[in-house]
């Protein structure tokens, strides 16, 4: 179970090094890299983290940038000798001293938007972020938490720095905080991780560094009754002689949404002939006249969406992009449901006779291919199809490339129906039923 609260039970540092001890991960390479920049959601993140990264590239004449996205002044909600605003103060006093002993050269930019309101201040921070991270070293190696910690701000923070790295070409991996807590080493999908090994004087400059976090790690005050935010059990998943990156599972959100800030069209579904050309034979290899109920994961500004529609009873539209969720939705017709959704982290209930996966593969790591395609397959009707179609040319900043993604399709066990190739784009059928159109039709 999911908790944030360090004094509720979780999983043991003994669980974690059994795993840990069976993987051969990669080592976090710092060769080539001019600037390690960290963003975190909250003072002490970074730290807790990363800290030993940072003292190493510090040791190694590598410049180091902290952001801290707020001001954690919500550790202590109910602190009686405590308001907000000192919580604030000393805060981010300790987030100086943390930053100077592990690094005593690196900058720090506090951002101090109020903790717990990364949702609702979204947009302001996105372009701070970005403004920070366009400065940085274009041979930089940018760390954030990772979206999978669970916590809503670092999920948030994590999509903010995800879309931007990818936009500005940054190397990005993604840190864990609260997945030590609450993670089963087996639920957690470990396939993209790489890990930094710390020598004996990164961790003791790290342990120092946390200790410098006196509000989480001690009492804020002999008189307040307070307890203490970090407890010892949790903070013993920090003092291991490694730290433990995620390689990026996906682009982020707010990827897309400068895209589509930048021009409606983004790909220009609505006027390039390509397009125009491909959506017909997408539709003309569909193997059913027709289908109850459909699905298009990324349906972007619904070009597609509105050829679909035109054979299905009822068809349920997924993007994650607001702005391509407002354009589908002026253009799509009555049968058609537009939602804002990540199919990737919130697949929809039910079956369906058709799933439709175009162009979107690529934005994904493997691991999350795969569990996608595993909730796709799930989903399907006894005579359910999938309908895969992608470019095939390399694109600078894609997770993988579009063969790549068709070879994970076709490992899952499905009835290939229809095969389209070209130079181009690759475009796949398949089905639960292993019938061809005209056995299915009796012509056989």
């Amino acid at each position: 179970m999911v908790t944030f609260d360090a004094t509720l039970p979780g999983t043991s540092v003994d669980q974690w090094r059994a795993a840990l001890a069976n993987r051969n991960l990669d080592e976090v390479n710092l060769d080539g890299v001019e600037e390690l920049v960290v963003v975190s959601a909250h003072p002490d993140d970074e730290t807790l983290a990363a800290g030993g990264l940072m003292a190493t590239a510090a040791g190694r004449g590598i410049a180091v940038h902290v952001i801290i996205v707020t001001d954690g002044s919500a550790s202590h909600p109910d602190s009686p000798t405590h308001s907000t605003a000192d919580l604030a103060r000393r805060r981010a006093r300790e987030a100086f001293e943390a930053i100077s002993i592990v690094a005593p050269t690196a900058s720090l930019s506090l951002l101090g938007y109020p903790d717990g309101q990364v949702r609702e201040n979204r947009e302001a921070i996105s372009a701070d972020v970005r403004a920070e991270l366009a400065r940085s070293h274009p041979r930089s190696l940018v760390l954030a938490p990772w979206r999978g910690d669970g916590h809503r701000d670092h999920r948030i923070v994590g999509e903010i720095v995800a879309g931007t790295a990818h936009e500005l070409h940054r190397t990005l991996l993604e840190y864990p905080v609260w997945m030590w807590h609450w993670g089963a080493p087996d639920e957690v999908a470990l396939t993209d991780a790489a890990v930094a090994t710390l020598d004996r004087e990164a961790l003791r400059v790290k342990r120092r560094a946390i200790a410098a976090h006196a509000t989480q790690v001690a009492p804020l005050s002999e008189a307040s009754g307070d307890e203490v935010v970090l407890t010892a059990q949790f903070l013993e998943h920090f003092d291991e002689p490694r730290e433990l990156f995620f390689r990026p599972e996906s682009l982020g959100r707010d990827y897309f949404d400068e895209l589509y800030a930048k021009r409606a069209d983004p790909w220009r579904l609505a006027t390039r002939w390509y397009e125009k050309r491909k959506r017909a034979i997408t539709v003309a290899s569909l193997p059913a006249e027709r289908y109850e109920r459909a699905l298009e994961i990324g349906s972007s500004i619904g070009m597609l969406t509105v050829d679909l529609a035109e054979r299905c009873d009822n068809l349920l539209a997924l993007d994650v992009a607001d702005a391509a969720v407002r354009s589908a939705r002026e253009r799509v017709p009555g049968n058609v449901t537009v939602e804002q959704r990540d199919a990737t982290t919130d697949y929809p209930d039910g079956e369906f006779d058709l799933v439709v996966l175009s162009e979107v593969g690529y934005y994904l790591s493997e691991s999350v291919l795969a569990r996608l395609l595993a909730a796709i397959a799930a989903s399907l009707s006894e005579t359910g199809v999938l309908l895969a179609c992608h470019w095939r040319h390399p694109v600078d900043g894609y997770l993988q490339s579009g063969d790549a993604v068709h070879e994970a399709v076709g490992a899952l066990g499905l009835h290939r129906l229809a095969r389209h190739e070209e130079d181009d784009f690759i475009l796949e059928v398949f089905s639960r039923d292993s019938r061809s159109v005209a056995a299915a039709e009796g012509l056989l």
